[in-house]
């Protein structure tokens, strides 16, 4: 992505849906995320599983946290399952963190496609994101947070996780397009 095409997106106006939830006590709204993101620093305790396996567990994940869209935690790669995941030909690019690459999960005979993004050489403002990464809820068999089973965020593109915690609506379900 070119710094032009960054300048349209970044400056992309977005609209808003007609009913966003008014968090209740200990919650937050998605629609109260900043653009361009927030990261920040988690010490809550995450895990992934997949195929009866942990595939990756930290207590020193980071957050991102944008506007309409559930949290993404991201993992260092030292608290992955070693070799259990393989480099993506697949490629994409986010305005605000840069150019990210895809990771397929490898387990015995268990084959997943593009199970987890991270992002070699975050852009400015990012870089504690290099080389961490973000599971898909949705491709791997339980992700959790604080022993609380997470949500998928609707939607093939996004990776949110969605917990009792967080309020919506959330980017990705129909009809939310230009959010």
């Amino acid at each position: 992505m070119d710094e032009r095409e960054k300048r349209y997106w970044r400056g992309l106006q977005r609209g808003r849906p007609r009913e966003i939830l008014t968090p209740g006590p200990g919650q937050e709204s998605v629609w109260d995320y900043p653009r361009p993101p927030r990261l920040e620093r988690s010490r809550r305790r995450i895990r992934m599983e997949l195929g009866g396996r942990i595939l990756a567990a930290s207590g020193r994940a980071l957050r991102v946290c944008e506007t309409a869209s559930p949290p993404v935690y991201y993992v260092p790669p030292e608290d992955v399952l070693a070799g259990a995941l393989l480099p993506d030909s697949h490629r994409s690019h986010c305005e605000w963190k840069g150019a990210a690459r895809y990771w397929n999960a490898r387990l015995g005979s268990r084959r997943i496609a593009q199970v987890a993004w991270s992002y070699p050489a975050p852009d400015a403002g990012f870089e504690a994101l290099r080389d961490h990464l973000a599971f898909y809820p949705g491709r791997v068999d339980g992700c959790f947070l604080d022993g609380v089973r997470v949500t998928p965020q609707a939607g093939r593109f996004y990776g949110g996780w969605i917990t009792p915690e967080i309020v919506g609506p959330f980017k990705g379900s129909p009809g939310s397009e230009g959010w």
